[in-house]
């Protein structure tokens, strides 16, 4: 039987990456990377605009160029045959939403509205609408609305509706100029097969939208503001088709520019952290799942829909048809290492990186491992880019406390391994004092790649074993087993993802298994992790809140 292939792209914060997969077996023939070129606009848009604190931007073109050059980059460099190619799985980080035109094309692109900072792609850590999502979460506590219970009763600034209503606030011409909002996952399907719709995924978890009961009343949108009495039916319009289906058919002029064939089979778009999930095989109720990279998104599977404390969204079919998927997550994980290694290191740990020849995070994860649990006198909150859950917080900070003169780097950078470690366990025992099972846990992304300590503290701190993706590209394994669910199995492809799971994906024969000694240690250590997490974190002491505040005003 002939080979028969699926192409998964899978769209991060930094970059794009496109996989391509052999349908049978799982195997990885060929990844490429494109990195934006334009980055992340955080500072000052290409025209000269200077942003605000806190925003974050991108150009749509970059989104395009990973179509453009990346497929037809992988294709060459394994000789795979177009006609054997059945399907395209598309993941994105969310919410990443862009006001579009009645062309369906981002207004940013128009010279009318290029120098206003509303008309560009406002990416998912894009956190300057704080006040409109406090806004939202009062206005829906005086209603009383159940909605607020399936996001853990708080609003968060990354969604939809508060970047939306920043922008009828701030730019009202830039919101009438729009004719519809849109996330980027949805567009780029909509690139691709010239079909609008919206994910179940993306509408689910971003935008409020349930499964049975919709959107949330017409009235809730009007007293939150007048202007937005109509927004479901108009620039938030559009079918909204479940994950696992497909979105449509490539189209001519689209199969053209990227070397494929009309009629490909394009899946319905998914959040990146959730393509994760199948690609570990993560299927069946208590399976957890932490897609670690930048920040880290936690993802739990069960039979039963039910009120958790922070969680970022609980939406049926959201991850696999047939289970309630949850979703809690951290907004800075790897970020914090790497913003430790480019501010914080001596010129001395880098001389003796050099001399060694190795890598700086390589150099400080081997001298952090030779400490043990509580050895460095440091604790910490993880909280460089605000709390996502369980505190739904963007204006909270981060805190080192037991600093000494002897601190050393090291020590430092063990003490941040750490606190990550500790709101993961705050996050998994949210979930469980919530009723929900968690029986397994698997970690994919690049950080459990990379580094073996953190994910042994991890073990520690959770005190449970955790297996390892052994796919580095895991939302783009999962993007294309959906992207062969779509084709069907007429076509070579299967005929859910559950099936999909089963052929394609892949976790490492090694696990982490907690070590008794250290997870008593790190037992002691998360409760005083907790006293400061409610202390700071309920607003017994809002210092971070006034300092940001401060900051703001200048």
């Amino acid at each position: 039987m002939t080979a028969k292939y699926a192409i998964g792209v899978d769209y991060g914060t930094q970059s794009g990456r496109v996989l391509l997969v052999n349908v049978q077996t799982g195997e990885e023939l060929a990844v490429c990377v494109n990195p934006y070129k334009s980055g992340v606009i955080d500072n000052v848009l290409p025209s000269g605009t200077v942003l605000g604190h806190d925003w974050a931007l991108q150009h749509p073109d970059d989104y395009l160029e990973v179509l453009y050059q990346m497929i037809p980059k992988v294709m060459q460099s394994v000789q795979v045959k177009p006609e054997d190619v059945i399907g395209i799985g598309i993941d994105f980080t969310s919410c990443t939403m862009m006001p579009l035109n009645e062309d369906m094309e981002p207004l940013c692109l128009d010279l009318k509205w290029r120098d206003n900072p509303h008309s560009w792609v406002k990416l998912w850590k894009h956190h300057a609408a704080q006040s409109e999502a406090d806004e939202i979460t009062e206005l829906a506590e005086k209603r009383g609305e159940a909605f607020l219970s399936r996001y853990g009763g708080k609003i968060s600034s990354e969604w939809m509706l508060p970047k939306i209503l920043q922008i009828l606030r701030e730019s009202p011409d830039v919101f009438e100029a729009t004719d519809v909002f849109f996330e980027a996952c949805d567009w780029l399907t909509y690139k691709l097969t010239g079909n609008i719709s919206r994910s179940s995924s993306t509408s689910g978890y971003k935008s409020f939208w349930h499964k049975e009961d919709g959107y949330p009343d017409k009235d809730f949108f009007s007293e939150l503001d007048p202007r937005l009495e109509n927004i479901l039916d108009t620039k938030m319009g559009g079918p909204i088709v479940p994950v696992g289906n497909r979105a449509g058919e490539l189209t001519e002029a689209m199969a053209k520019r990227i070397g494929l064939l009309p009629g490909t089979s394009v899946a319905v778009g998914i959040i990146d952290a959730h393509a994760s999930v199948p690609a570990v095989g993560a299927v069946r109720e208590g399976q957890l799942v932490m897609a670690m990279g930048t920040s880290t998104c936690h993802m739990l599977l069960s039979h039963k829909e039910t009120k958790v404390e922070g969680v970022c969204g609980v939406v049926e079919d959201g991850m696999i048809p047939g289970t309630f998927g949850y979703e809690a997550g951290q907004a800075a994980v790897g970020d914090i290492f790497a913003w430790f290694v480019e501010h914080g290191i001596p010129e001395y740990v880098k001389f003796q990186a050099d001399q060694e020849n190795v890598g700086i995070h390589e150099w400080l994860e081997k001298n952090a491992s030779a400490y043990k649990p509580g050895q460095t006198g440091l604790l910490a909150l993880d909280w460089w880019n605000g709390n996502r859950s369980v505190l739904v917080d963007a204006d909270l900070s981060g805190l080192i406390l037991g600093y000494t003169l002897a601190t050393k780097p090291e020590e430092i950078y063990r003490a941040l391994l750490e606190a990550t470690a500790f709101g993961t366990r705050k996050i998994i025992d949210s979930f469980l004092e919530s009723g929900l099972e968690v029986k397994e846990i698997f970690a994919c992304g690049g950080l459990p790649q990379r580094n073996r300590l953190l994910m042994q503290i991890y073990a520690d701190v959770t005190n449970r074993e955790i297996k390892v993706a052994e796919s580095s590209q895991d939302p783009a394994l999962g993007a294309a087993m959906f992207g062969a669910v779509a084709a069907g199995k007429d076509k070579g492809g299967y005929d859910n993802i559950i099936e999909a799971a089963e052929k394609m994906a892949r976790v490492k024969e090694e696990f982490f298994v907690p070590i008794q000694e250290h997870v008593d240690k790190y037992n002691k250590l998360y409760k005083h992790y907790l006293k400061l997490h409610d202390y700071f974190g309920y607003g017994e002491n809002d210092v971070m809140v006034e300092l940001k505040n401060l900051k703001n005003s200048m």
